[in-house]
């Protein structure tokens, strides 16, 4: 929605940008047009980056003023949808533009440019139109289809720039990483860990140091999920090992997901049908009790026993150890080793990558146990909900183009 401000409103719109930041350069005193999906948008940018600041050179224009800058007198910052910016890291530094570019093309911004040959500016939009990534130190024209590969930049290939910028370095844990210092954990640079809440389908088999790992890791600071190992061969047993997950999540809050763990030969050897059955089976029972649910494979079963629809269903957590994930299409985590050497962890720990900002998205969304205020998109519970259960609401979301949709309890 565009929401029109007096010319001298100082109004807040979020946490880092104030109305005042969008007013027109021209130094004629008219109103103030701003989408609210920019400001949102804007405030993602400004976390993953992990900003100083972000400073606004431009955002809305009146049509002489966008026509003096060499504009069309029509476009997106006419129209309140568009914004130019300088972005600054921690070190006071602006970050290059390449890396904006990325960054804005994951969270989803409609057109997105370089705007000068320092690569320090950029411009970002939220048109409906057709998605616009160009380069105008190029041309005016779209000049690329993926920022990624315009740029030469691959998540895969680990490198500096993105692990510094672009996403956030994890680990997952069980019973058999013994005794952990989660402050000393948090020390050497671990933003997220993934816990293993149990496995099989009966309750004693829950993680004997769950409770533990989640309740130290929780006063660390540091973000958590967790996972089921799965030793299911049937759809009903998959059910099964999600009701008593379930049970052992009950009063805890994740933010990231909760993730099926499949890589028992004995389910793969059940086929590619059956074993996509059992996943969309155990993570429905996860989503219709307000959960945001995952996917765990290695990448090979992962392209021999997924069928499609479940490549882009849930939110994906891939392990392929080595130098880079071989794996085209996105994923929101990687498992990338397991004999990685963390402080406050004796021996070997697994490491992992995550691309996709997963605590704002699931708080946003009030999933993982955060009770929503602000759910997208909701409806009322079809006349088969009975009064035994909580109270429910439909939530659909979206994150990077992976489509979230199940049933939040409100409690």
């Amino acid at each position: 929605m565009i929401k029109t401000y007096p010319y001298c409103d100082d109004m807040q719109l979020s946490p880092h940008f104030n109305v005042q930041e969008f007013r027109c350069k021209c130094g004629k005193a008219h109103d103030i047009l701003v989408a609210e999906e920019l400001v949102d948008k804007l405030e993602i940018l400004f976390s993953k980056l992990n900003c100083s600041k972000i400073i606004l050179t431009s955002g809305h224009r009146c049509s002489m003023q966008d026509r003096s800058v060499g504009g069309s007198g029509t476009g997106q910052h006419v129209n309140g949808n568009a914004a130019d910016i300088c972005c600054y890291g921690q070190d006071g530094q602006p970050i290059s533009s390449k890396i904006v570019c990325c960054t804005a093309q994951d969270i989803g911004f409609g057109g997105i440019a370089n705007i000068t040959k320092e690569y320090i500016y950029t411009h970002v939009d939220v048109r409906t139109s057709n998605i616009w990534y160009g380069d105008e130190t190029v041309n005016n024209n779209t000049v690329t289809k993926d920022f990624y590969q315009y740029f030469g930049i691959s998540k895969g290939e680990n490198t500096e720039q993105e692990e510094k910028m672009m996403t956030m370095k994890g680990i997952d844990v069980s019973v058999h990483n013994g005794v952990i210092d989660w402050n000393k954990v948090k020390a050497a640079g671990i933003q997220f860990a993934i816990l293993r809440a149990g496995y099989g389908k009966v309750a004693s088999q829950k993680d004997r140091k769950f409770e533990e790992n989640y309740k130290n890791a929780k006063a660390a600071g540091i973000p958590v999920g967790a996972y089921w190992y799965s030793y299911a061969t049937t759809v009903e047993e998959a059910k099964q090992e999600a009701q008593v997950c379930l049970e052992i999540l009950k009063g805890k809050q994740f933010e990231f997901p909760i993730y099926f763990d499949l890589e028992e030969q004995k389910a793969f050897s059940t086929g590619k049908a059956n074993c996509s059955a059992m996943i969309r089976a155990f993570c429905g029972e996860l989503e219709n009790s307000g959960y945001w649910a995952g996917l765990y494979m290695s990448r090979s079963p992962f392209c021999d026993y997924t069928e499609n629809d479940i490549r882009t269903r849930y939110a994906l957590w891939l392990a392929e150890y080595g130098s880079k994930l071989n794996y085209s299409s996105s994923v929101g985590m990687w498992q990338s080793s397991s004999t990685g050497k963390i402080s406050g962890i004796s021996g070997n720990v697994d490491l992992n990558t995550a691309y996709v900002d997963y605590p704002t998205s699931v708080k946003k969304a009030g999933l993982n146990g955060y009770n929503s205020q602000k759910v997208v998109s909701p409806a009322p519970l079809p006349p088969t909900a009975q009064s035994t259960k909580p109270e429910s609401v439909n939530v659909q979301i979206e994150v990077n183009g992976q489509k979230y949709s199940g049933k939040l309890n409100k409690s």
